[in-house]
This record gives C-alpha cells, structure tokens and sequence, in this order.
C-alpha cells in the first residue's frame, strides 16, 4: 500500500498539487477560524463569488485570472472590513452583491465564450492543473497572508471575542476589520485555485467550525482547524488520483464528513449522561 501511495509522486502534476494544496490547507485553515470566531462566514462565501467576477474580467482584458481573483476580492474586502461590526447585519446587501457579482461575471462570459473552460475550473477548481509558477505566486500569497495575521492576532482575537472592552480599551474595531477581510480576500484567491469559487466555504469553514468542537483554547483550535484542512486537502488529492473523481469533489466531501462526526456525539453523549 505504501508502495503505491509513493507511485503518486512520479508524476510531476502531483506534486505541484500536493505542494499547492499544503499552502492553501494551511492558510484556509488558519485564517478559517478567525472567520468563524467572529461571525463572518457569509462575507467570506459572497467574497468567493466577487473573485469569480475578477477572474473573468481579468480574461477578458488579456491578464492571469488569479491576478484578477486577488485585486477584486481584496477590493472587495477592504470595503466590508469599512462596514465595521455592522458586516453582521448586513446580510440582504451582501447576498445582493454575491448575486450581482455572479451576474457580471456570466456577462464577461458572454463577451469572451472561449473562456467558458476556464470558468468551469474557477467555479469548481481543477488542483491537479495547477503548475510550478502557481505554487510559488501561491507560496508568496500565503506566507504574507499568515505574516500579516500573525502581527494582528492578538488584537483582533481581543476585537472578536470582547468588542465592546476593546474598543473601551482604543483598539480599532474598523481597522482590524479591515486588515482582516483583506487576509481572508488573499486566502479566498487561492482556495479558488484548488476547490472553484464555489467551493472555498467548504475548505475555510469546514474544517474551523469542526475545531471549536474539539479545541478548548483559541490556540488549540487554530492548529487544529489548519491540521484538518491539511488532511481534508491531502485526502481529497489521493482518492482523486485513485478514483478518477473531482478533487473538488472528494476534498468537500471530507470536509462535510469530519462536520458532522464533529457535532454528531454532543447530542448522544447529552442524552447519555441525562
């Protein structure tokens, strides 16, 4: 069995996916847990949604979808993070946006037909296509996003678990809004890369709401919210390889499974002890 887990190495395409979904796993599941911890997990999907319209612009003026994915969704980003603690409230607006975002970017579909490919891999991602400069861009990407959140962490746990104290205390609720989305704009760009735009909720969240299950501590939870996305993006790469099906497929698919093993035993384990 090792011997043939090992034959998966040969290939170059492989490599670069296993190598690529490393970074994006890590970086997915790190950032996930802030998301999930303050709330925000609907502004993360709609920023998927508004990268997909990057994407395809990008095409249509003859740049790298990516670059296309990062500008917009950090655009984006920043805009919500200007919104403050309202983001919340404001579920109406941003499912509005969300839809009109998935609009324009059918309308640039329309205007440049020969992408429709290449839409179908940002909509759903395609980690066995991605190649040697992708995963240095992504490296790059994911080493500054985690830099970033590692110098804002301890503010914005402050900011995410006692607003009201922390802004009693001057830190800037607005601010780390805003470095914050930013943070998850970056991620959600290259989540695309590996899972589609349609995806990226299942590999930010999944495996950051499974942690708070099991983690007692902030610290705990992050660690284990990045181990389970390394292991959701891991497995789903393997049993791509083996049974021909989508890895998009395989890595939500195991990202739903440890969910649900993770809320499962709470209501047993209360019946049990009642």
């Amino acid at each position: 069995m090792g011997v043939e887990l090992m034959a998966m190495f040969e290939y170059d395409f492989m490599r670069n996916a296993f190598a690529a979904a490393t970074i994006v796993a890590i970086l997915a599941g790190t950032t996930g847990y802030f998301l999930v911890l303050r709330g925000q997990t609907f502004a993360g999907h709609a920023l998927a949604h508004v990268g997909f319209t990057g994407a395809t612009g990008a095409v249509l003026v003859g740049l790298a979808p990516l670059w296309g994915l990062v500008a917009l969704t950090t655009a984006a980003g920043i805009a919500m993070g200007f919104t403050g603690e309202r983001l919340a409230q404001r579920d109406v607006a941003i499912g509005l946006v969300l839809a009109f975002a998935l609009a324009l970017g059918l309308l640039f579909l329309h205007f440049y037909t020969a992408f429709a490919t290449q839409a179908t891999t940002l909509l759903f991602g395609n980690v066995l296509a991605v190649d040697v400069p992708t995963v240095v861009v992504l490296l790059i990407l994911g080493t500054a996003s985690l830099a970033m959140l590692a110098v804002i962490s301890r503010p914005l746990i402050f900011a995410s678990l006692e607003p009201e104290l922390a802004e009693a205390k001057g830190v800037s609720l607005r601010l780390y809004s805003v470095l914050f989305l930013a943070i998850i704009a970056l991620t959600t760009a290259e989540c695309a890369q590996i899972v589609g735009v349609l995806l990226v909720f299942a590999l930010m969240v999944g495996p950051a709401a499974a942690a708070q299950r099991f983690a007692r501590t902030v610290v705990a939870g992050i660690a284990l919210s990045a181990f389970l996305a390394l292991i959701e993006a891991w497995g789903g790469i393997t049993l791509a390889y083996y049974t021909d099906w989508p890895s998009s497929f395989w890595i939500t698919a195991l990202s739903v499974a440890i969910y649900v093993l993770a809320v499962v035993p709470r209501p047993v384990a209360a019946r049990r002890s009642a």
